[in-house]
């Protein structure tokens, strides 16, 4: 508030309890307190004031229109329009009806793509659920197969722990004398 550090604010604290003493020290804080509340409202109320009467003078259309003017894209944007003539007319009008009949004719295509698109996914659904019809001779019993008359693969065997090695040996305390 005022540069003040908090070793700062600790000495004036430790100076005031003892120049003011342990009893007044409360009443001092909660006056303290009544006069910053009052210095706030003060300033608070001026502020709405100021802000009142900026309202009226028409500060802020003046702010508004100069922050436009500082805004360089919508200020170029702005003075493009007015160059070509493209101002909210009914050449507009008309771009954004074809527009609009684009986007409809669009949509209704790609609904029926997608429509299209589901059905054929259906039909090949129910083409790969109908059971394949197999001659009688490619079937062979799984007894019969050469990869089951086979032995399995033996796994490699576990290796062994190794060996601990002995614990090393205590030192041992000297008892100490009297020096």
């Amino acid at each position: 508030m005022f540069g003040l550090g908090w070793s700062e604010m600790v000495l004036v604290a430790i100076v005031a309890l003892i120049v003011i003493g342990p009893k007044d020290l409360p009443g001092l804080f909660r006056s303290m307190g009544e006069f910053t509340g009052k210095a706030r409202g003060m300033a608070r109320e001026f502020s709405r004031a100021m802000e009142a009467a900026a309202d009226e003078s028409g500060v802020k259309d003046i702010s508004k229109s100069l922050k436009a003017a500082a805004n360089p894209q919508k200020f170029g944007v702005d003075k493009i329009r007015e160059a070509t003539g493209m101002t909210s007319g009914p050449a507009t009008r008309e771009l954004t009806e074809e527009r609009m009949k684009a986007k409809t004719q669009a949509s209704e295509a790609m609904a029926k793509a997608a429509t299209a698109r589901k059905e054929r996914e259906a039909a090949a659904a129910e083409e790969a659920a109908k059971p394949v019809a197999t001659p009688k001779t490619a079937a062979k019993p799984a007894a019969q197969t050469p990869a089951a008359n086979k032995p399995a693969p033996k796994k490699p065997a576990a290796k062994a722990p190794a060996a601990k090695k002995p614990a090393a040996k205590k030192a041992t305390a000297k008892p100490k004398g009297d020096a």
